[in-house]
């Protein structure tokens, strides 16, 4: 049977379509850049614009999955809608257009699906580390197969949200990065003698921004998900990248290969947030994953729900 998942984030919308039969497979996915959380941070709400695209997408994505004949749709809302004083108003309106529920999770359930997500992409039966920078927020999930969860957290850091706080100017799409840095570590500072207690085998990186650095890093004219799972990201060409791409104006950086234009205004950000969370763990390499809490949601779904599929 088909199933469906759609995650609502402060950066974009997503969409996975898959097969299940005991487990998931012809994973499907499609991304729009929707930003329901642009200018949350000013007074707490989403804007009509926001809300209106927003709307208009997730429409698309419930008709795309039931065309495609999915039997179940899955929506959750992650950092911006849960932060958002008018949540309530486009959650509403979703249900009302679409018949689909959106279920509004907090960071740490947002957590625990990155995990479950991951879980199905790789083989490693260790401790694992996995790094979820996201638009409004970044998760931590230390966990293995055999244990599940073990620690996790989630901080109020994402690409998104620190590129609006650290605007150097209103009309600019330039952000001081020497402020940003001692915010960010005075965010994740404490997690050094966290994560150090357990015996971490690997670190794996999800979400847009780790994405997207492996696709500048290889270089990559269309997007490949076979090429992206499991790629390695080294410190220094994080760091590179970073520097490199703070360097040139926005409208050169939306013509660097590899990185898509509807992120070139976050990506400085986001990498920001990637250096400063390797430099404090004292990570040299992160190993990017392609599944993540879309797949997570379906895992945790059919397990609670307990379909043995056809």
């Amino acid at each position: 049977m088909k199933i469906a998942s759609i995650d609502i984030g402060t950066n974009s919308m997503r969409l996975l379509i898959a097969d299940y039969n005991k487990t998931i497979s012809n994973r499907k996915k499609t991304i729009n850049t929707t930003r329901i959380g642009q200018g949350i941070n000013k007074d707490g709400f989403i804007s009509k614009d926001a809300i209106n695209r927003n709307l208009d997408s997730f429409i698309n994505f419930v008709n795309t999955a039931k065309t495609d004949n999915a039997e179940y749709i899955y929506a959750i809302g992650t950092s911006a809608l849960r932060d958002s004083k008018n949540k309530e108003e486009f959650v509403e309106l979703a249900k009302i257009n679409t018949g689909i529920e959106i279920e509004i999770i907090n960071g740490n359930t947002e957590a625990e699906l990155g995990f479950y997500g991951v879980a199905m992409g790789v083989d490693d039966t260790e401790k694992l580390l996995i790094i979820d920078i996201g638009g409004g927020s970044t998760e931590f999930v230390v966990g293995s197969k055999q244990e599940g969860v073990i620690y996790k957290e989630s901080i109020d850091i994402g690409a998104v949200r620190l590129t609006e706080k650290f605007k150097t100017k209103q009309d600019s799409d330039d952000v001081s990065l020497i402020e940003m840095t001692k915010y960010i570590n005075s965010k994740i500072s404490h997690l050094y003698k966290i994560i150090t207690t357990y015996n971490i085998k690997k670190v794996i990186g999800i979400g847009g921004t780790i994405t997207t650095a492996s696709s500048i890093n290889q270089n990559m004219k269309t997007y490949d998900t076979n090429k992206i799972h499991n790629s390695l990201l080294k410190v220094q060409d994080v760091e590179y990248m970073l520097n490199s791409l703070n360097q040139i104006p926005l409208r050169d950086r939306k013509k660097v290969v590899g990185l898509d234009p509807a992120r070139a205004d976050i990506i400085v950000s986001g990498l920001n947030i990637l250096i400063c969370i390797l430099k404090c763990l004292n990570v040299t390499t992160v190993t990017v994953s392609e599944y993540d809490n879309l797949e997570g949601l379906m895992y945790y779904k059919l397990s609670l729900n307990k379909i043995q599929g056809e």
